[in-house]
């Protein structure tokens, strides 16, 4: 059973906060990019803990049946990129997410509020 991108995105952005991400913001891009329907943008403290954040949400991933597209950026921990379709999850570690700053590259997005 294939799941749909708020389901995909409820379970990365569940990841992102069981291993303690900070700053966790989802970004909608429907109607803006054929890239993806959502960013999940976050930053861990530690290249072990950006490992964890991306880790937690590649297994869950596995677990839901969902394809993993893509798996970048994990030996070096400095920016990790997991592409699930369609959500997409940047781990930043915390010293490079500013310098990136990609939820400005992306400023035509929705922040999603999660509720």
């Amino acid at each position: 059973m294939s799941k749909n991108p708020e389901e995909i995105l409820a379970f990365v952005v569940e990841a992102a906060e069981d291993k303690k991400a900070a700053d966790v913001v989802t970004l909608n891009l429907q109607g803006v990019s054929p890239i993806a329907d959502y960013f999940v943008i976050c930053h861990g403290n530690s290249e072990t803990q950006v490992q964890a954040i991306a880790g937690e949400a590649r297994k869950k991933a596995h677990e839901h049946g969902v394809n993993i597209r893509g798996f970048e950026g994990i030996d070096t921990a400095r920016w990790v990129l997991l592409d699930l379709g369609d959500v997409v999850l940047h781990v930043f570690h915390r010293d490079d997410r500013e310098y990136y700053n990609i939820e400005r590259l992306w400023s035509d997005a929705k922040v999603v509020e999660r509720v």
